[in-house]
């Protein structure tokens, strides 16, 4: 439940701007207030199958993007690779703080870590 939930959080964080404001309002409430299709149904004046179709069709299209696009499946290997030159950054801090002292090592590897945060954000 976990993983499709943030899943769907993640399609919604990319795609959610091409759905409409129904299928956005259905969605928000489902997968992020946590309400079930019943609590929806009963608040929109209608039935739950209803509910349930709109948050399919608003899954579905933001699917289909993702299929098309892939920007989601580049944006978390991108991620991995941030972390794996942060993670080296560190290292050449910590290399040079025990045996090289170099100010200039020090500086650049803090430069690094710094632009690979600013891309993960």
């Amino acid at each position: 439940m976990k993983n499709q939930t943030y899943r769907m959080t993640m399609l919604y964080d990319f795609y959610g701007e091409l759905l409409t404001d129904r299928q956005k309002e259905f969605f928000d409430l489902y997968y992020n207030e946590d309400l079930s299709l019943a609590e929806i149904a009963e608040n929109a004046g209608i039935s739950r199958q209803g509910v349930r179709d709109v948050i399919v069709r608003a899954e579905g299209i933001m699917q289909e993007v993702e299929d098309k696009t892939g920007l989601i499946r580049r944006f978390e290997a991108m991620r991995s690779h941030l972390d794996a030159i942060q993670s080296a950054a560190a290292e050449i801090k910590t290399l040079n703080y025990r045996q090289y002292e170099d100010q200039r090592l020090t500086e650049l590897a803090e430069r690094i870590h710094e632009e690979a945060a600013a891309l993960k954000e």
